[in-house]
């Protein structure tokens, strides 16, 4: 696939939730409590967060139960692991949207269903953003790569402004840079 080529809601959600993964498996023990670009949440309250919001997608979609608390009002502490925490929530939102073949899809969010592209692009949305978050508190690169962070933007641009007056994303940047992972984390207010 060419840079110019944009993803597949299929393929923004597999690297989504791989990036979640990987920068969530190379956080060190230390890290657990570093704040986040995410105002007032640890390291460990966005995995939650980020884990929560993906069970969430999963049991809209009809593929288990939801998260077992607030992912809005995460604790700051996991029983087990943070690692097991976000892979099986991954694995079973992977799962649920592997079996969804319809034209559209129902959410969490408060616009409902969904064209498909952008339902599954929100969810990849949410997981590639807290994965940039989480990278940028631990000192990992960046998850996001430019033809990843162009479709998630055009996904941004469809749900997002209804999504800020419930403080789930902050008010927009302005950037002169033509990076779309430039354009995608100014756009959401990081």
């Amino acid at each position: 696939m060419n840079t110019t080529e944009q993803l597949t809601w299929r393929a923004a959600l597999a690297s989504s939730h791989t990036a979640l993964e990987t920068v969530v498996a190379a956080v060190r023990d230390d890290q657990w409590d570093l704040p986040t670009p995410c105002s007032q949440w640890s390291v460990t309250q966005v995995v939650q967060h980020a884990a929560g919001d993906q069970l969430a997608y999963a049991a809209t979609l009809g593929h288990g139960d939801g998260p077992a608390y607030d992912p809005f009002a995460p604790s700051g502490t996991i029983d087990g692991s943070p690692f097991s925490l976000v892979s099986t929530a991954i694995e079973r939102t992977a799962d649920a949207w592997a079996l969804h073949h319809a034209d559209t899809a129902p959410t969490p969010l408060p616009q409902g269903e969904l064209p498909v592209t952008v339902a599954a692009g929100a969810c990849a949305l949410d997981a590639a953003v807290h994965a940039w978050d989480i990278a940028i508190a631990t000192g990992q690169p960046s998850p996001l790569y430019d033809q990843l962070s162009a479709f998630l933007l055009m996904v941004a641009k469809e749900i997002v402004e209804p999504l800020r007056q419930w403080g789930a994303y902050a008010a927009a940047g302005t950037t002169d840079s033509d990076s779309a992972t430039d354009q995608l984390l100014r756009y959401l207010g990081r």
